[in-house]
């Protein structure tokens, strides 16, 4: 059965920035309701040994998760399990309906529906995922000291990924299914002149090899795309880095984007295009697409939102006056 419930703040999304809004805007007692989405947690759920999250020499990504959702609630957020399948950002009190039936309306939205690394779509690559398989280089490339690894993709990410692995690794083979790289040609130069990177032109991922019992990875079988002749490279680590695609989808033809699809804010803010829709996190953030970044910007987004309804409730008085 259907309800229609209303809230001062709605946060679509989990994950950092979803629960950094939730612990701020609680703390500002906007009575916040947070939506978890479709991945309760976010990208860290997928993500084991967390090095680089400030007061934390190491922590398990799902368990930080489940500690920031705690906080979260613990200020008072209230915190459902739902989806928002269709949002209206066209009037206010906007408005979002969820897969469980429940019509939300809200003064104010924070969006922190995150974004999703791109993946090869192969049956190995999900197995082995968290466990040698990564689509993030700064996340997890400290484990692989000594060790070689295999970066698929030709853009900026794939470069950067391959370039930052070798404070790291001792080898490191980029994969790419052409003869040249999309990457600027900055960052092409720099991974030419690097003793540690050996590109592997004309050549796509066909499995992942590794072993069961613990799960990890021992090689890359890699298909030559001109003559279907395959072989396997040995590496610890396999690197997807063929790009992240924000997840816009309910924002899509509303709000303002760039880059692909990912929110554009106003410089130094939270603030979309359309006033009272705030957006934090890696739905906006192009560049950095880290835990603490997007934290920081749930935090932003909270006391953006806070000002933002102060201002609405001063205006509607002056008018009464």
């Amino acid at each position: 059965m259907s309800a229609d419930r209303h809230t001062r703040v709605l946060i679509i999304g989990s994950g950092p920035a979803g629960y950094s809004a939730g612990v701020y805007a609680a703390r500002a007692m906007l009575n916040p309701v947070l939506l978890q989405g479709i991945e309760p947690g976010g990208q860290l759920t997928t993500t084991t040994e967390v090095e680089n999250w400030p007061g934390d020499t190491e922590v398990q990504g799902p368990d930080l998760m489940v500690r920031m959702e705690a906080h979260a609630r613990a200020m008072g957020t209230e915190i459902i399990q739902d989806i928002v399948t269709k949002l209206d950002l066209s009037a206010r009190p906007f408005v979002a309906e969820t897969d469980s039936g429940t019509r939300w309306t809200a003064d104010a939205v924070i969006l922190a529906t995150g974004a999703r690394a791109k993946w090869l779509g192969i049956e190995t690559e999900q197995k082995f995922r968290g466990f040698g398989v990564s689509a993030c280089a700064t996340c997890d490339g400290f484990f692989y000291r000594g060790q070689e690894i295999v970066v698929v993709g030709g853009g900026n990410t794939a470069v950067e990924e391959a370039l930052f692995l070798t404070n790291f690794a001792s080898k490191v083979t980029l994969v790419h299914r052409r003869d040249e790289l999309r990457a600027e040609k900055i960052l092409q130069d720099r991974l030419f002149k690097n003793p540690k990177i050996i590109p592997l032109w004309f050549h796509e991922i066909d499995e992942v090899v590794g072993t069961e019992d613990p799960l990890g990875v021992e090689g890359v079988r890699v298909r030559d795309v001109r003559t279907g002749e395959t072989q396997v490279i040995p590496a610890k680590g396999l690197f997807i880095a063929i790009g992240h695609a924000p997840a816009s989808e309910l924002v899509e033809g509303q709000l303002e984007t760039h880059h692909g699809g990912y929110v554009k804010v106003e410089p130094g803010t939270t603030h979309t295009s359309i006033p009272g829709v705030f957006a934090a996190g890696d739905l906006t953030d192009h560049v950095y697409r880290q835990a603490v970044t997007s934290a920081g910007m749930g935090c932003m987004a909270a006391l953006d939102a806070e000002r933002w309804l102060a201002e609405q409730a001063d205006t509607l008085r002056t008018a009464a006056e």
